[in-house]
């Protein structure tokens, strides 16, 4: 029997400028708040028409922050009233006996990818989590950043914008994670050092072909080099809404996966891969404006920062130890918050002094902003971004009439998640951020991970830190538990 070699079926495969320029036009609707069913209109009428599509992927994001994503038929999604999973499978959902769930598409946010490296006939949707009641599920704080934003946008005029500088490894070898339990190790990849590698090394290789996936997805590209550890990265993007900053740190640690998988490498965003060597930080960079103003910047202020700017970054400062548990979210991101590794472990700001938990950058008046220094790459984007907009905008303010102490002594971080979480545990703030439910669930996973390791970290990595590291897709050590 003779087969033919010519391909039954045309899927969609799309130049790298053309993504560029869909992924661009498709970010405006989020930028400009569009209505949702003018776009839902748009975008259904567009998946009937491109019969080279097979399926939608729809992705959402847990509680701890991993991202999920459910690949659905292009017709059973156009033609279905709902579509449902079992939460009860996720950690930190709903419990067997509560288990269906609902997903509503946010058809702003619509991405189409590189054929090359996700495969080709498929285009990527961010989706928001309802309960069986259809309304917002109180764990899914994309949906709650959404809500949030928004009101803030049609109340008061007010715009979040957001830019992350995430950091990571690249480890020799495909799922080099998940073999760490018999393999006990991490083999770099490269050795150099900061902004030094060679064109063709294979860790500027990688940074190259992440980067083109970057600007192919409407990322808007601005500088990315390898980090002061030894085979680390990092690769920076422009600003933009709070939302599509969190979307878009999804998004980066998937397409650094992939890219990496197809090189037969792993990167990984572990805070503290290695012992001895720096780790991995997200340092968040966050500002507000009305009317295409910058309301962080005032000429005449200290460092350049308005009233409004130095009030936001008090009411952070004031709930540091409560939102730690949020920004450091696992055992080994405690280990990063290490002074003798330019830690950000100081319940501080500063313009110059790296070690503080806030840095105020020397910037332009379009780029006054502050930067969180202290978030690690691992806690979950929405989560993170929402807990500081509303502590910055609504949170407790520090007690101007509390006596200073004579004698100003520096207060640090909690230096373990033990703490983090007892800090975490107390907080009414946090508890109203968060929701009841929510703040429960939070903690009873966080207090699983940290029981799998010893109290006292010590120095060295533990294998059980990142065996059961909650970025670290391992469905069979994890059922075990």
């Amino acid at each position: 029997m003779k087969f033919s070699s010519a391909p039954l079926r045309e899927f969609l495969e799309i130049p790298y400028e053309r993504l560029e320029e869909l992924n661009l036009q498709s970010k405006e609707y989020q930028d400009n708040w569009t209505p949702m069913a003018e776009v839902e209109a748009i975008r259904r009428k567009y998946l009937k028409g491109e019969k080279r599509i097979k399926a939608v992927t729809v992705a959402f994001t847990d509680l701890e922050g991993r991202l999920h994503m459910l690949d659905y038929d292009k017709k059973y999604l156009l033609d279905s009233d709902h579509l449902t999973f079992d939460g009860s499978s996720i950690r930190g959902f709903t419990k067997i006996a509560e288990s269906d769930l609902q997903l509503e598409v946010d058809w702003r946010a619509f991405y189409w990818m590189p054929a090359d490296i996700f495969g080709p006939g498929k285009v990527l949707v961010f989706g928001h989590v309802l309960g069986r009641d259809g309304k917002p599920y109180e764990a899914d704080f994309r949906g709650r950043l959404l809500a949030y934003t928004r009101d803030l946008y049609r109340e008061k005029g007010i715009v979040a914008n957001v830019a992350t500088e995430t950091e990571g490894f690249l480890f020799n070898g495909r799922d080099a994670e998940r073999t760490y339990y018999r393999t006990g190790k991490f083999d770099l990849i490269s050795t150099g050092g900061y902004f030094n590698s060679l064109p063709q090394d294979p860790l500027r290789q990688f940074i190259d072909a992440s980067a083109e996936v970057q600007r192919a997805m409407g990322f808007e590209n601005e500088k990315d080099h390898p980090e002061v550890g030894p085979s680390q990265f990092e690769m920076n993007y422009k600003y933009a809404t709070a939302l599509v900053a969190a979307d878009r740190i999804q998004l980066y640690k998937l397409l650094c996966r992939q890219v990496a998988h197809s090189m037969d490498m792993t990167a990984s965003f572990l805070p503290k891969p290695i012992t001895g060597i720096n780790g991995s930080g997200m340092h968040t960079n966050i500002s507000i404006g009305k009317n295409g103003e910058n309301l962080f910047y005032d000429g005449k202020g200290e460092n350049n920062m308005s009233e409004q700017g130095q009030d936001f970054i008090s009411r952070i400062l004031q709930s540091a130890d409560d939102l730690c548990l949020i920004l450091n979210a696992s055992v080994n991101s405690y280990r990063r918050l290490d002074p003798n590794f330019e830690a950000p472990n100081e319940i501080s700001s500063s313009s110059v002094d790296r070690t503080s938990m806030i840095r105020i950058p020397f910037a332009s008046k379009a780029g006054q902003r502050l930067e969180v220094r202290s978030v690690g790459p691992d806690s979950n984007p929405y989560l993170l971004i929402y807990s500081l907009l509303k502590t910055g905008i609504e949170g407790p303010e520090p007690d101007a009439k509390a006596p200073k102490p004579k004698r100003v002594r520096k207060k640090l971080l909690p230096g373990n998640i033990y703490d983090a979480m007892s800090s975490h545990r107390r907080s009414k703030w946090v508890r109203e951020i968060m929701g009841e439910g929510s703040h429960i669930k939070y903690l009873e996973l966080k207090e699983m991970c940290a029981h799998r390791c010893p109290k006292e970290l010590g120095n060295r990595i533990k294998r059980s830190e990142i065996m059961f590291h909650h970025e670290v897709t391992n469905q069979m050590l994890w059922n075990r538990f």
